[in-house]
């Protein structure tokens, strides 16, 4: 039998568990909040997944490499838009969330939070190229 890390199964879920900011391990190691994957009947390896807090700063990591800087040095637009991205992903669900992404931006929480309202009451196709 194919060893686990080099079977296809894990090279395929590898980028998913990476990009989550979790951990690969043998089955024999999971502990009950693990998640066991299965290949065709046979437990082939576990996921230990992050804490929520820790997803958070790993989808900020993410957002700095998709836009080639820190996000602090983004334009008001982009910040906004990165905004838009975390409140998506339920950034703002997890406690501290709108002060460590505040922190991330380089902005204050009221910032970030005048972003957010400025989403929610804005009416359907406004907010392109309206001003704050």
């Amino acid at each position: 039998m194919t060893e686990p890390r080099d079977h296809p199964f894990v090279a395929a879920v590898k980028p998913l568990v990476d990009a989550m900011g979790g951990e690969l391990m043998d089955p024999a190691l999971a502990q009950p909040d693990d998640v066991v994957l299965a290949w065709e009947g046979q437990d082939l390896l576990a996921v230990r997944l992050p804490q929520l807090s820790d997803s958070l700063d790993h989808i900020l990591a993410a957002l700095e490499r998709r836009y080639g800087v820190p996000l602090a040095q983004l334009d008001r637009k982009s910040k906004q838009d990165v905004v838009r991205i975390l409140e998506a992903r339920g950034a703002f669900s997890v406690r501290h969330g709108v002060e460590t992404v505040a922190g991330a931006l380089g902005v204050s929480r009221f910032t970030v939070y005048n972003y957010l309202n400025r989403d929610s009451n804005a009416p359907k196709g406004a907010g392109k190229g309206s001003q704050e």
